[in-house]
């Protein structure tokens, strides 16, 4: 059963959620659904009684087969947005990774839980160029503050 604290109340939805920033050679790592547009920093749900920075390694674990230490937490971020219909309420906590390998790769591939996401590592220079979620993400990846941000970004 899904422990995912994430739930649905009069066409609002409530999603919490903990994302990584990988970034390697100038590239970093984002992933899309096959049939969406737009892409985001991989990661997932965080499930009741789960600390968010557990989240992120367990996710990219699963995900990807990467073991990943957290370096700090960048954003906090509140976002409000449309999602297929249903109004959306997400809190999300973004975290830097470290890898003791580097997996930087060329070009899409897909994750462990099989074809559903491509991943692949975009280079930061063309990122403000493609559709990515939260858009803050496409100008703030490009200069990552070493400082920890609370962020709430409305429509």
């Amino acid at each position: 059963m899904a422990r995912d604290v994430r739930f649905k109340v009069d066409g609002q939805r409530f999603n919490y959620r903990a994302a990584g920033i990988m970034i390697e050679n100038g590239h970093v790592l984002l992933h899309k659904q096959v049939n969406d547009s737009y892409w985001a920093l991989p990661g997932g749900g965080i499930e009741l009684g789960e600390a968010s920075e557990d989240t992120i390694v367990r996710e990219m674990k699963e995900e990807l087969g990467y073991v990943v230490e957290v370096e700090r937490t960048v954003w906090m971020a509140e976002t409000f947005f449309e999602h297929r219909g249903d109004d959306m309420h997400e809190v999300a906590f973004y975290y830097l990774l470290t890898t003791e390998l580097p997996n930087f790769t060329e070009g899409p591939f897909h994750g462990l839980e099989g074809e559903q996401l491509i991943y692949q590592w975009i280079p930061l220079e063309d990122i403000e160029k493609i559709e990515v979620r939260p858009t803050f993400l496409r100008k703030a990846l490009t200069n990552v503050p070493c400082e920890t941000s609370h962020l709430v970004v409305k429509r």
